[in-house]
This record gives structure tokens, sequence and C-alpha cells, in this order.
């Protein structure tokens, strides 16, 4: 069996920026335990599967080591693919995914997603987490799977060397840590150790969070956001309630064939 794969650098208009992910088609899905053998031997964050079905697509996500219940660079990657790689002819997709509806909204060489916000609480400074990330935060706060640690500088956020091995003995799945930007309304970075990704590049999916803490802190809508991993993703934002919309480009770097015993 053969199958087509694309790599997409996402959330950048160069290659080697933004967050790679890798695009897989199928026709028809395959057993879960293919598709993660895939996506570890992909060694990427997120290898993203998806099927066409008669209304829209159907997504799915998985890391080198599991599934996950949202992607956002991965998904961006798999809109570019459809938008410029296989002839989508209309300017808005609509994924359907563990996490509900998911649109992705096309403008020339932008690309937008449309996803539901996280409903972050405010927690108690887990102890664990700030030893684990080797710096106290002001404020913590509790989504569905991950935590956000808010800072009071870039620059503490640039500084930050989280202990892996820590890390993964927290109960965080991963930790988004944040602070308002020099240049940009907020910066952030992503560590998901548990889950095969030890510093995410560029981090849709902790958009849907970071997104409704700094428009409501900073008071405004739309606002511009950076991640400052090694490779520097920039995104624009916006605030829309109950969902959110991040916006970015992609590139493609590969394209290629997978072949499976079958």
């Amino acid at each position: 069996m053969s199958l087509s794969i694309f790599q997409v650098d996402a959330f950048t208009d160069h290659l080697f920026g933004g967050n790679p992910a890798a695009v897989v088609p199928f026709e028809s899905w395959l057993p879960d335990g293919i598709m993660q053998q895939i996506a570890a031997e992909n060694n990427l964050a997120e290898t993203a599967f998806f099927v066409k079905e008669p209304t829209g697509f159907r997504i799915r996500w998985f890391t080198p080591l599991a599934e996950v219940d949202l992607c956002g660079h991965a998904t961006l990657g798999t809109a570019h693919v459809l938008f410029d790689h296989m002839g989508y002819p209309d300017s808005m997709l609509e994924f359907k995914s563990r996490s509900g509806i998911l649109r992705v909204r096309k403008e020339g060489e932008l690309m937008t997603l449309d996803f539901p916000a996280d409903d972050m609480i405010q927690v108690d400074i887990p102890n664990d987490l700030a030893v684990a990330v080797g710096l106290i935060p002001v404020l913590a706060f509790k989504g569905k799977t991950d935590y956000m640690l808010v800072y009071e500088t870039e620059e503490e956020i640039r500084k930050i060397r989280p202990n892996m091995h820590l890390l993964m003995q927290t109960e965080a799945r991963g930790v988004v840590v944040t602070a308002p930007g020099d240049t940009v309304d907020f910066v952030s970075r992503f560590f998901a150790p548990q889950v095969g990704i030890p510093e995410d590049p560029v981090t849709g999916s902790a958009h849907t969070s970071l997104i409704p803490y700094w428009s409501k802190g900073l008071g405004k809508t739309e606002l511009s956001a950076r991640q400052l991993s090694n490779r520097i993703g920039d995104l624009r934002c916006r605030f829309n309630g109950d969902r959110v919309e991040i916006s970015g480009k992609a590139v493609t770097y590969m394209k290629g064939e997978i072949f499976i015993d079958s």
C-alpha cells in the first residue's frame, strides 16, 4: 500500500521556520496502531490524518506517543495541503474532530483557524510544576489537559529551561508559559514531554487558552502573538467569545510516499 505524505512548516512564511507537521490523506481510515506507528516514524510533534466525508472532512492528530484531541499547526498544515496541493476549490474548509467542528478560512496566503476557546480555571500554583519549569509564576491556570503559567516579562519566558524528567512526573500533559511581549501583545512557549514533545515550536492549540486570557487582560479582541521557540512562530489572534481565530501562513517542505505492507 502506498500513501501520500506531505511535510509542512506551519505558522511561518519561510522554510525551516514555524512548526513542522506531517499530513497524510486517507481514502478510508487505517487501524489506530498503524497511524501511531506512522506518527512515531515521522518523529514530528504532530502527524495529521484526514478523510473526506459526505460533508467536509474528518481529521485526527498523533504525536510520536499518543493521539491528541486538538492540534492547531497540523490543522493549518492540512488546510495548506488541501488548498495548495489537492485543488480544494472553496475558501472555507470544515473538519470534524474530537474537539468538535473546526473551520479554516483562506484569504490569499493567510489561513485562519476557527477553534473552540478553552475554559481555563485559576488554580493554586502547583509546587512540583513550578520546580519542574524552574521559575515560580505569578498565576497558574488549568484547562482541559494543560496548565498555563503566567509570568511578568518576555525575558523570563526566554530564559526558562525546564527539567523534562521532573515535568514528566507532574499531572500536566503539557504546560504553556506566557508573559506580555516586548513587541507583540503576548509571548509563549509550550512543553509536553509526556506526549513526546519536549518543546513544541508553535502551538496552535495552546492559543485556545492564551487568546481568551490575554484578550480579557489587555482589553482587546485582536492580538499579536509570538512563540519563542528556536524556530519562532508569529500568529494573529482574535477572541470571539466561545471561539478563537488563529491566523498564519504555511509552506511545503516535502512531498513523498509511505509504503506499508498490505
